[in-house]
C-alpha cells in the first residue's frame, strides 16, 4: 500500500466513512466539507481520479460520485484494525501503569490521613460508574471463536470469547464492527434499549445471534462489579478514645475494618448520594453501618472524570475534630485529582 500518501489516505477514509453512513456515491464537494485538508474541490477531484486509477474507488455510473472498491475496503479495514489494535494495547499498558501507581499512592494516602487525624481511615480505589461503551472490536480467532474487545468509559478493556458456528469473512467482520460501533458508541447500558437491540439484530440479518451474544458481553462488561479495593489504616486509633475502647464496641469496629463488607455498604451509601459528591458527615445513628452508631463518619467522593469515583472515609468518636478532618479531606481530594487525572492532550 506504499502508493498512497497521507493526503490520499485521508481522502479515501473520508469517502469510505461517508459512503458507509449514507450509502450514496460520494463527490468531491462532499469530501471538501468532511476533511481537515482545506483543499479545493478541484484538487480533491484530481486525488479521487488517482485513487480510481489505483483501484481504491470506482464510479458506479456517470455521476461524479465514487464508492469504495473491494481494494479500498481492504485498505480501510487493515488500517482501522491496526489503529484500533494499537489503541487497545496503549490503553492496557496505561491502565496497568496507573493501577500500580494508584495502589501505591492510596496506601500512602490512607496511612498519612490516619496519622494526621488520629482516627481510623479508609480509601477505595477508583471504581467506574455510569459506564458507557467507547469502542467494540470483533476479531476472528479461529473457525469457532470470535474475540470481542469492549472498551468502556475510563478506558477499561474487557475481552470476551464468543463461539460461532462458522468462520466469518473479513467483509462480514467489517460490517459487524461498523454496525456495532455506530449503534452503541457513547451509550450507557440503560440507553441500549429494546428498540436499539431489535434494530441491531434486524440489521445484522443472519448474524443476529452473534450480535445478541456481543450485546450480552457488553452488558456484562459495563455491569461487572469487580471486588472493590479498600485500603485502611489507623484502626487501632479507636482505642485512644474511652467511649470506643469498650471491648465489644472496639471488637465490632475492628471486625468491620478487617472484613470490609460493612465498609462496602458505607461506600455504596456515599456514592448513592450523587448530588452530594463533596463531603458528607454521618453522626451516630445516621451512619449506614450499624457497628459505627457510636462514631462519627466523614466521607468524601473524589472524582477523576469519565465516571471514575472513589471514596475516602474517616471514622472516629462523635467528638472528633471536624474542622481538621474536613480540611484534610478537602486537601486530599485536590491532591488525588492532581495525581490521577489525565492531563489535557495526553
Amino acid at each position: 500500500m506504499h502508493d498512497l500518501d497521507d493526503r490520499k489516505i485521508k481522502i479515501l477514509h473520508a469517502i469510505i466513512q461517508n459512503y458507509l453512513e449514507t450509502g450514496e456515491p460520494v463527490g468531491s464537494r462532499t469530501i471538501s466539507k468532511y476533511t481537515d485538508l482545506n483543499l479545493s474541490s478541484a484538487t480533491i477531484r484530481n486525488e479521487m481520479s488517482d485513487l480510481e486509477e489505483l483501484g481504491y474507488i470506482v464510479q458506479p455510473h456517470t455521476s461524479a460520485g465514487r464508492i469504495p472498491s473491494d481494494l479500498g475496503y481492504r485498505f480501510y479495514v487493515d488500517n482501522l484494525m491496526a489503529q484500533k489494535d494499537k489503541e487497545v494495547t496503549e490503553i492496557k499498558e496505561l491502565m496497568i501503569e496507573r493501577t500500580e501507581k494508584m495502589e501505591q499512592v492510596l496506601k500512602q494516602v490512607v496511612k498519612l490521613l490516619a496519622n494526621n487525624t488520629n482516627y481510623a481511615t479508609m480509601i477505595t480505589a477508583p471504581a467506574y460508574h455510569r459506564n458507557k461503551v467507547k469502542f467494540i472490536q470483533l476479531s476472528q480467532v479461529d473457525d469457532e471463536q470470535i474475540l470481542a474487545v469492549i472498551v468502556t468509559e475510563g478506558n477499561i478493556v474487557k475481552n470476551k470469547m464468543i463461539p460461532v458456528n462458522e468462520a466469518l469473512d473479513n467483509e462480514t467482520m467489517l460490517k459487524l464492527n461498523i454496525l456495532l460501533n455506530t449503534s452503541l458508541n457513547g451509550l450507557s447500558l440503560e440507553e441500549i434499549n429494546l428498540a436499539t437491540i431489535a434494530r441491531l439484530k434486524e440489521q445484522a440479518g443472519i448474524h443476529s445471534n452473534l450480535v445478541s451474544d456481543v450485546l450480552d458481553a457488553v452488558a456484562a462488561s459495563v455491569q461487572e462489579d469487580e471486588d472493590l479495593q479498600i485500603y485502611t489504616s489507623g484502626t487501632t486509633n479507636i482505642f485512644k478514645y474511652p467511649e470506643l475502647s469498650d471491648s465489644q464496641k472496639a471488637s465490632e469496629l475492628l471486625t468491620a475494618f478487617e472484613e470490609k463488607q460493612q465498609l462496602v455498604s458505607l461506600v455504596n451509601q456515599t456514592l448513592a448520594n450523587e448530588e452530594e459528591t463533596g463531603i458528607q458527615v454521618y453522626i451516630g445513628n445516621e451512619s449506614p453501618v450499624a457497628t459505627m452508631k457510636d462514631c462519627s463518619v466523614v466521607t468524601a467522593t473524589y472524582e477523576l472524570g469519565e465516571g471514575i469515583q472513589g471514596t475516602i472515609g474517616i471514622i472516629g468518636p462523635k467528638r472528633m475534630d471536624y474542622e481538621n478532618v474536613v480540611n484534610n479531606l478537602k486537601t486530599l481530594k485536590v491532591q488525588l485529582d492532581n495525581i490521577f487525572k489525565k492531563p489535557k492532550g495526553d
